[in-house]
């Protein structure tokens, strides 16, 4: 069968529609639950209270194996009927919000406002509504499905959840594919994983008073050196390929020179060989800063140096073209009137990608916006959200094996 008969037969599927009624008569619970696990903080390397919170979930679904790995992630298995084999659905449980942020949800007719709503609370809710729809309508998968609320998603977190499940977790020698339910938006397939290197540059120097020591080293000044010249580094517009210097902090007062500044820095490319070129001219950028300052200035009381702090590194990846996770995906996408795409961000996905391992992010049905920032806001509007809903279920249907379905 192609990907397009494999869809259209599970959308005819008698059992694909009493689950896709079971989504919808659930439309109100997963909201609640969306609400419920949003107002659970979750930030950056504490997640405990709301990884708590969603292991209770998912014991009260009736899963197997239910349980927490060490790193933090939490998890459970509905069994399939084939050999063992595992599709992974995973939704991650950080934000990108410090502790002590509002989460209280807003709510305005169909729309939610929150920090963390859209990105990445509701994918945590719909997927429940996803194991609910299957028990509802007796669907059984040749793939057992492994159900996963991951952490480190976000920011410094530099994927750790899902870099132990595939690394240390004691399922990974199974898992055939991967799954992350990352957003709203089902139009965008996200195929390709945008790699990524991020440093803390701290530049040290002797310091002192800014008129009486005139004429000593600053580290500010290799700290501006280093920042001018990745400026100037030229990236390819294909494979995207990008560069920014992000953070600055230093400094004791207006009237000192300073004796330590630090700057953040992210580098990024969709290629592994483009982002391993640009790390290695940054890298050098850095020393060329340092021995600039030292040339220039005395350094009767000391040199400029500067500690180089890999603080993350995202593997690039990509399911290619011709893989038939993107093609089921794409079939699903479009039996529901929708125009997909292929997209490169940084998810989840990067981790399988970078392994081999066919992998995707694919959205949770439903609109949202202003990701990241203080008045993020998802849609949950019926008609909308269950369109995508239906969508993607089948995406995981047809790649997990609907029994009975080709």
């Amino acid at each position: 069968m192609t990907p397009e008969e494999t869809i259209a037969a599970i959308r005819a599927d008698a059992r694909f529609a009493a689950a896709s009624e079971k989504l919808a008569n659930d439309h109100a619970r997963m909201v609640e639950d969306c609400i419920t696990l949003t107002q659970i903080p979750a930030p950056p390397f504490a997640e405990e209270e709301r990884a708590a919170a969603y292991l209770a979930m998912l014991r009260a679904h009736g899963l197997e194996e239910v349980e927490q790995d060490e790193i933090g992630n939490v998890m459970g298995l509905r069994r399939g009927f084939g050999n063992g084999e595992i599709l992974v659905i995973a939704a991650h449980l950080d934000t990108v919000f410090p502790a002590g942020t509002d989460v209280r949800v807003k709510r305005e007719g169909t729309k939610l406002f929150a920090p963390g709503v859209s990105d990445d609370t509701w994918s945590l809710a719909v997927n429940l509504g996803y194991l609910r729809a299957l028990d509802a309508a007796g669907i059984r998968t040749r793939h057992d499905l492994l159900f996963v609320g991951d952490v480190g998603e976000e920011g410094l977190g530099d994927l750790r959840g899902i870099r132990h499940l595939f690394t240390k977790g004691r399922h990974r020698a199974r898992i055939r594919g991967f799954l992350t339910v990352d957003s709203p938006q089902v139009e965008g397939i996200v195929s390709g994983g945008v790699g990524s290197k991020r440093y803390r540059v701290t530049f040290q120097g002797p310091g002192g008073h800014s008129y009486a020591a005139f004429g000593l080293v600053n580290p500010m000044y290799a700290m501006a050196e280093c920042a001018r010249g990745l400026a100037a580094v030229k990236v390819p517009d294909s494979p995207p390929t990008t560069h920014c210097v992000s953070v600055v902090s230093g400094g004791t007062s207006i009237n000192a020179i300073a004796n330590r500044v630090v700057i953040e820095v992210d580098l990024r490319s969709a290629s592994a060989a483009e982002l391993a070129k640009l790390d290695l001219a940054f890298l050098e950028i850095v020393d060329l800063a340092v021995a600039t300052e030292n040339a220039a200035r005395s350094t009767t009381n000391g040199l400029i140096t500067a500690e180089v702090t890999p603080v993350g590194d995202r593997p690039a990846g990509e399911t290619p073209a011709g893989s038939p996770i993107r093609a089921l995906a794409a079939a699903a996408v479009a039996a529901e009137g929708y125009r997909p795409s292929f997209e490169w961000s940084s998810t989840d996905a990067n981790i399988p990608m970078s392994l081999g391992i066919p992998a995707l992010k694919i959205g949770a049905g439903g609109r949202g916006g202003r990701a990241h920032s203080l008045d993020e806001w998802l849609d949950v509007e019926p008609t909308e959200a269950l369109s995508g809903m239906r969508s993607s279920l089948a995406a995981i249907l047809a790649i997990a094996g609907m029994e009975g379905v080709g």
